[in-house]
């Protein structure tokens, strides 16, 4: 059952890609190390990925609404599983763990085609 709208995973995937940017300096993992890069490079690439996608929030429709869905749950189960891959587990995993199953779960919950078609209309001129 996909109960979030393609408009509410959008604000999302702003606000969430602006949190992992900021979340190991909100948090207090800043150690400089993969523990602080991986939300970092994945916050920065879904504010990309969400720029070029085909939905109400997109500005560039490059990107249909399910592989936008795919990258949302691959990058969810990279960053919960971070912190044993990279083995900074032992500094701190809560973090990484809870937004990559959140991650997870909003690309399972969220509806696979816009309301509208959000593509950039084109004008066929007849001559």
């Amino acid at each position: 059952m996909r109960i979030i709208s393609t408009r509410v995973h959008g604000i999302l995937d702003y606000l969430v890609g602006i949190l992992l940017i900021a979340a190991p300096w909100i948090f207090g993992f800043a150690f400089g190390g993969a523990e602080t890069y991986v939300p970092v490079a994945l916050g920065i690439s879904a504010i990309v990925y969400s720029l070029c996608t085909n939905y109400e929030l997109g500005a560039f429709h490059l990107i249909p609404m399910p592989a936008h869905l795919w990258l949302d749950l691959l990058s969810g189960i990279f960053l919960a599983a971070s912190p044993w891959l990279f083995g900074f587990h032992e500094k701190v995993y809560l973090p990484h763990l809870l937004a990559g199953v959140t991650e997870i779960i909003v690309s399972l919950l969220t509806q696979r085609k816009p309301f509208i078609n959000a593509a950039p209309k084109t004008n066929s001129a007849s001559t």
